[in-house]
């Protein structure tokens, strides 16, 4: 990825169009008239051997009779002349292209990829309808209309979805920073756009519509970074199976569940929505309000019964909460409102409303304490116009202070009566809605915009189970397996390989005939269950290869000829590799769950989970990716009750959840350090008296091999592999290491510890103590993009974190800055280049190219050290301040 060829593509000076024409069903035409029209300041230049002038503009008959380099080149032409355009383009000079032409064939756009990485040019497109950057005046796109200036920047991977959306915007007088047409995502990905967006200061919220990710490592990684500092909502095609092989097709990246990519989302902190009508309704809400709600109830306010209760009902089904007004609210409302002996929420003002009525109740649910969030629903009224209403609200507002202002949403209701008012809201910054339904599920967008961000800084529990975890000894039996040529691991020996994770598997015997099975059997003790092993049958339950509850020796072997006999039939190409046998283990009042692991395209490991039954698909379980820790872990298990994968029977005891919990930590920690597992079904499990016990696990290993275009896993884990011991100047023993989320804690009281000069050492100023947000930030990192190591030693049975080195890696991870701060009271043990070096290793091992920082001229025990390890230190008179640079 390359912020750097984003900014310059993103700011061009001067354009040509290559392609351009007289003819109006041309794009060349329509690309020229709208370069003309949009007021772009910089030459623009038309390219065509068939005209001298293009809408009046002097043409050029070839790309190398230019005038000059054109920053930024749209092809207009048929694709089997995009091959040479390109390679003209770059012996030119010109790096930056938009594609219009649509139709590629796979062959064709490696060829033209491979083209354009040869003479650097970076492409827009295929298939695209161009791109609109409003406050510089550019329109080089194929639209039919044009893009206001605005704070929204919009991404789409369908030239559709943006002719649409165009449209859309234009009746709403709704503007964009950035409009971008991605098409078939040839060159530049959604990675790097959202890298620069996440940026740009003009850009106040995101949109995308995505047709498929092709790497979902990078996606992520800069959809968080963009998330944490603005809201991204997202409209993913595909979410059928024949939804996802058509925007396969379309897109031409591989597809995989619709399941896993609302985990990714969730997990980034987007907002997704289901379809255009949401995005549409979620666009209007951020383009007026793209901040946070600060709580998530609702207080209503209407004039009409029927469209409030409407409202809540919406509201409720939603997962929303209404808020509970006051004695005090309530009070002064009933003096307002006729009839009323007690007002609550919905407060309804009735439809014989007159505008002075309608004024009071407003001003008094403005300035009720409790109401932070207001919907107001306004049927036709024959007392007054629907306008006169929409003035109320917007004077009613300006006369609050805007700290002070409840967030608002209107609704009125009708058409004709209610256009004026709604044109008043919009003009006003008020977003409005035409219905009550409409209203209440743009509200919703925020609220599940504002749980996503509180997922991204919400401390994990610390989880103390890692001492169940042997990863080389499991590792050794995953390789012995291999080195046996199995490939399929059915419970008895998959459960070797579990134990190690701390997961208890039943007691499994194995017989490969029916005689056996008998003997084993009589070992075990009656009543037993009989297996079928075979990994060509994915389900044996559903063919009969489960009997439970057979109480003779007899019988087992009985039951163990006609199971033979029934595959024969059924399935007579079937690999049988035997019998399981297994006491029969008490299930009531036990609950029944299942967890798996599979394999998803451009995702990697997923892991699942939901209640037993005979075969785990997405439609039957909550997804998420790993890892996992224990907040994580709790999400997934609320997700599966949400989703009603996971039901609370009404059983003796209940789901122990924290131990449930540690349990899907554990099988996080197996996804991440045996790659060779490509799937794992533990199906059911026993959950009784805080315990879990596997009854049946099937395991697939493969031996995994390293692919240069993508990483395993989507999201890095926790680089346990930098952990390791130090000794300190004061022979005492330490550990350096990454942070973690669970740090938070730690972290805080590491920042207390610092005397008000280390602090303004390390933040160039008083700073006053860090919250929570900010400590989160600190703590749960992106591994991939920055790196912060601590000096952790025990102290009084908790730990103690002595001192911190930081560094943060640019998107092109050229450039790196770090900075270091140790405790007040630890100063002159060492610390300082213990946490130095580390984050200088770190840095070489990534690839970064240089290291640089700043301190004050007084911090000269920083300057000091930074010359002892080769930094290049230089003073900068104007800023005051000293820089250090190390180039690697």
């Amino acid at each position: 990825m390359s912020l750097k060829r984003i900014s310059q593509f993103f700011n061009p000076s001067s354009v040509a169009v290559i392609g351009a024409s007289n003819t109006p069903t041309r794009a060349g035409y329509v690309v020229m008239r709208n370069l003309l029209q949009s007021g772009f300041k910089g030459p623009i230049m038309p390219v065509t051997p068939n005209h001298t002038a293009v809408h009046g503009v002097l043409a050029y008959p070839s790309i190398d009779a230019l005038p000059k380099v054109p920053d930024l080149a749209v092809i207009c032409t048929n694709k089997n002349t995009l091959d040479l355009i390109i390679e003209q383009l770059g012996k030119l000079g010109c790096h930056n292209a938009i594609i219009i032409a649509d139709g590629l064939s796979n062959a064709q756009k490696q060829t033209l990829k491979e083209c354009a990485r040869s003479h650097q040019v970076t492409l827009l497109g295929p298939n695209s309808l161009g791109l609109l950057i409003p406050h510089i005046g550019l329109n080089a796109s194929f639209s039919h209309t044009v893009a206001s200036p605005g704070k929204l920047a919009f991404v789409s991977q369908s030239a559709a979805v943006c002719s649409t959306i165009l449209d859309w915007a234009k009746n709403k007088e709704i503007g964009f920073s950035y409009f971008v047409s991605m098409g078939d995502c040839l060159d530049i990905k959604f990675t790097e756009l959202l890298d620069f967006l996440g940026r740009d200061a003009k850009t106040t919220a995101i949109l995308l519509y995505i047709d498929n990710i092709e790497d979902s490592r990078s996606f992520i990684s800069a959809a968080r970074a963009a998330a944490f500092s603005k809201p991204v909502i997202v409209i993913k095609t595909g979410r059928t199976h024949p939804g996802a092989i058509a925007a396969e097709a379309q897109s031409g990246i591989a597809h995989s569940s619709d399941a896993v990519y609302d985990a990714l989302f969730q997990r980034a902190g987007m907002l997704r929505v289901n379809d255009l009508r949401e995005l549409f309704a979620a666009t209007q809400t951020l383009a007026m309000h793209p901040k946070l709600l600060k709580v998530e109830q609702l207080t209503i306010l209407t004039n009409g019964g029927g469209p409030g209760v409407m409202a809540v009902d919406e509201l409720i089904q939603s997962s929303g909460k209404l808020t509970q007004l006051s004695d005090e609210t309530c009070d002064a409302l009933n003096k307002v409102i006729p009839r009323s002996e007690k007002a609550s929420n919905p407060v309804d003002i009735f439809g014989d409303s007159a505008p002075s009525r309608y004024k009071h109740a407003l001003e008094i649910l403005l300035k009720a304490p409790e109401v932070k969030n207001l919907l107001i629903i306004h049927t036709p009224s024959a007392l007054a116009p629907s306008e006169d209403y929409a003035n109320i609200i917007v004077e009613a507002l300006q006369a609050l202070p805007k700290m002070a202002r409840p967030y608002v949403i209107t609704n009125f209701t009708g058409e004709d009566a209610a256009y004026a008012a709604r044109r008043v809201c919009a003009n006003n910054a008020i977003p409005t809605y035409r219905t009550p339904e409409g209203a209440v599920g743009a509200f919703m967008h925020l609220v599940s915009y504002r749980r996503n961000q509180k997922h991204l800084t919400q401390t994990p529990e610390s989880n103390t189970v890692d001492t169940k975890i042997n990863k080389s000894a499991a590792k050794a039996l995953v390789n012995e397996f291999l080195e046996e040529g199995q490939s399929y691991l059915p419970t008895h020996q998959a459960s070797q390989i579990l134990s190690h994770y701390g997961i208890e598997c039943i007691q499994t015997e194995v017989a490969y005939t029916p005689t056996e099975a008998k003997e084993q059997a009589i070992e075990l003790g009656f009543p037993v269950a009989l297996k079928l092993i075979s990994p060509s049958i994915p389900s044996k339950s559903e063919v009969g290869g489960v009997v439970l509850n057979l109480n003779d020796a007899q019988e087992v072997e009985q039951t163990a000829f006609s199971m033979l006999l029934r595959i024969k039939n059924t399935y007579p190409d079937a690999i049988i590799d035997g019998f399981s046998l297994q006491k029969m283990a008490p299930r009531a009042g036990a609950n029944e769950l299942r967890i798996a692991i599979k394999t998803e395209p451009n995702f990697g490991p997923v892991i699942l989970l939901g209640e037993a039954g005979t075969g785990l698909e997405y439609a039957q379980a909550a997804v998420a990716l790993p890892p996992l820790n224990m907040n994580l872990a709790k999400y997934l298990i609320a997700a599966a009750h949400d989703k009603g994968v996971l039901k609370d029977r009404i059983l003796p005891e209940k789901v122990d959840k924290y131990r449930l919990c540690a349990l899907l930590t554990r099988i996080s920690q197996l996804v991440i350090d045996q790659p060779d597992i490509s799937s794992l079904e533990l199906n059911p499990i026993l959950a009784s008296n805080g315990q879990f016990l596997v009854l049946d696990a099937t395991m697939t290993i493969n031996r995994y091999r390293v692919q240069t275009h993508r990483k395993r896993l989507s999201i890095r884990p926790y680089p346990i592999e930098l952990v390791e011991a130090v000794t300190l100047k004061n022979n005492t023993q330490a550990t350096l290491r990454p942070i973690k989320p669970e740090d938070e804690q730690a972290h805080q009281q590491f920042d207390q510890s610092l005397t008000k000069e280390d602090r303004y050492k390390r933040f160039f100023g008083e700073l006053r103590q860090f919250n929570h947000d900010q400590l989160a930030k600190m703590t749960q990192i992106d591994y991939d993009r920055e790196m912060a190591f601590i000096v952790s030693q025990a102290h009084q049975g908790q730990p103690r974190t002595l001192g911190v080195s930081r560094v943060i890696m640019d998107p092109d991870n050229l450039q790196a800055e770090f900075a270091v701060v140790v405790r007040s009271d630890c100063q002159g043990l060492g610390l300082g280049r213990i946490l130095m070096t580390a984050a200088i290793e770190h840095c070489k091992r990534q690839g970064v190219k240089s290291i640089e920082g700043i301190t004050l001229p007084e911090n000269t025990g920083m300057i000091e050290l930074a010359r002892k390890l080769g930094f290049k230190i230089s003073r900068d008179f104007e800023e005051g301040s000293i820089n250090m640079v190390l180039k690697l």
